[in-house]
């Protein structure tokens, strides 16, 4: 998407301009003074069993005065779906109804299962028709999501609120003393924006960014949370945008997980970067505030470095934005009185990750990110996508070092589908310790070089593909997507 205006970006990029955030004329907020107004979180419902139905369907949110915007919804929803919580270990059907009025699919981000079951663009789930794959959930305990992938349509149905978060426990998560009453101490994040027509419709325009942001679906969002120690499970699921988070008062908070699972230990942060389709889960400690203050979690997205999505300096046109270049909230903390079994310690150690190392690798290869520039579309390897392509073949049990390599002009979010891998190494330095778990998304800034290394083990097929893509939806809808085989 990021084709046309690259050299007024990359000129831009040299200054500053100040674009300050607008109120968002949702229903009820506004900011008198100094005195702002707030709407209360919306936590998503859950589901729980081995048995899961979704029905994705039109509907309509007050997200502004005035008319109301049209969205999608799962299972009656206004706007995103139900947290589906799974154990490790589990055989699970699940029955997808697609109850709009064209075709849509539903992936599994960051699932290990066979490709046929996958949710990517070949699983074609047609208007007024059910999809019901079943698996056994082999990942481990983690935050991982559930969204649309339809080619060319996937921007268009992520924007309406098409998607939802999936948490899956197993026994060693379960033995630890972390926050876990889901809605109370252990809170999901969604993180998004939008733009608006005059008629409170979405702008479905080219623009990458939007004005507005929401937070599971809630505009100027607020929550009250207990003085403990407190689990966000945060997910950027933007179209473009980056976070670089952390809090109001610049506290110390703990990653104790990100895409697949437990970190070893919990490691702490002012500050943690987000790319669109990455999950992380923090522990905060609120036991030292009082009850009845308050603080926030907020984007520290100014003076990014030459890249960051979101991170341009234009307030205005297809890569321009209000909250471009800028530090907003994305959600207020109100602190209330502890609960009865309130977690007061950080425990010390969480798990004991086995990684492959270099000496396990069986075959390397290097995607390099291409296009973007004039009328070219953003590519791998100078190919786009095709239905029929396959771009890499990848024997079954392999342990492969990928490295992506970017010399483009933006950064990007660079997702494999159905592996975990590790981040071995960067170009530009160490491997944040944050993110030194296991991982399905990883951000490739400008000017890097990324290398990790999965093992591709379980499932094999000689037709059946899985995909690898940027996770901007606007890229990937563009053709900045690969296929692979993993074959016998």
């Amino acid at each position: 998407m990021h084709k046309i205006l690259a050299l007024v970006i990359i000129l831009g990029f040299a200054f500053v301009v100040s674009c300050s955030k607008q109120s968002d004329t949702t229903v009820t907020p506004t900011t008198t003074g100094t005195t702002a107004t707030y709407n209360d979180l919306w936590i998503p419902p859950t589901l729980t069993g081995t048995t899961f139905t979704l029905t994705l369907a039109k509907s309509t949110k007050q997200l502004r005065t005035g008319a109301v915007t049209n969205t999608y919804g799962y299972n009656g929803a206004s706007f995103w779906g139900p947290t589906l919580i799974m154990n490790k270990g589990d055989l699970v059907k699940l029955n997808v109804t697609n109850n709009l009025s064209e075709a849509t699919t539903t992936h599994w981000h960051g699932f290990h299962i066979p490709a046929i079951m996958d949710g990517g663009p070949h699983q074609l789930i047609e208007a007024g028709t059910t999809w019901s794959p079943s698996f056994e959930v082999k990942n481990n305990a983690g935050t991982y999501w559930y969204h649309p992938h339809l080619h060319e349509k996937t921007k268009e149905h992520l924007t309406y609120g098409a998607g939802g978060l999936i948490i899956i426990k197993d026994p060693i998560e379960s033995a630890l003393a972390l926050p876990r009453t889901y809605g109370e101490d252990d809170i999901p994040l969604v993180l998004t924006s939008r733009n608006y027509t005059s008629t409170n419709a979405f702008d479905l325009s080219a623009r990458a960014y939007g004005d507005y942001q929401l937070t599971n679906g809630t505009s100027s969002a607020q929550v009250s949370l207990p003085k403990q120690y407190v689990r966000l499970r945060i997910l950027n699921a933007e179209i473009e945008r980056g976070y670089n988070l952390g809090f109001s008062d610049n506290r110390t908070f703990y990653v104790i997980g990100n895409d697949g699972g437990l970190l070893d230990a919990p490691v702490a942060v002012t500050r943690v970067k987000m790319m669109v389709g990455e999950r992380v889960e923090i522990l905060v400690n609120l036991g030292n505030d009082a009850a009845g203050s308050s603080l926030d979690l907020k984007a520290y997205n100014s003076g990014q470095a030459f890249g960051f999505p979101g991170g341009e300096p234009n307030s205005t046109g297809d890569f321009g934005s209000l909250l471009n270049n800028t530090d907003f909230p994305v959600l207020h903390i109100n602190v209330k009185a502890a609960t009865p079994t309130a977690i007061t310690a950080l425990p010390a150690k969480l798990t004991t990750n086995t990684y492959w190392t270099t000496a396990d690798v069986t075959n390397s290869r290097t995607i390099t990110i291409t296009g973007g520039q004039g009328a070219t579309a953003f590519s791998f390897d100078n190919n786009l996508y095709g239905e029929t392509k396959i771009n890499q073949t990848i024997k079954l049990n392999a342990i492969e070092k990928w490295t992506i390599t970017n010399n483009n002009i933006f950064g990007h979010s660079f997702h494999i589908h159905d592996i975990q891998f590790k981040i071995i190494s960067r170009s530009s330095g160490a491997v944040g310790t944050h993110e030194s778990g296991w991982k399905d998304t990883v951000y490739v800034p400008v000017g890097e070089s990324v290398s990790v290394i999965a093992k591709f083990d379980d499932f094999a097929s000689s037709t059946n593909a899985y995909m690898y893509h940027c996770h901007f939806s606007n890229h990937e809808d563009g053709g900045m997507m690969g296929q692979f085989l993993v074959t016998q």
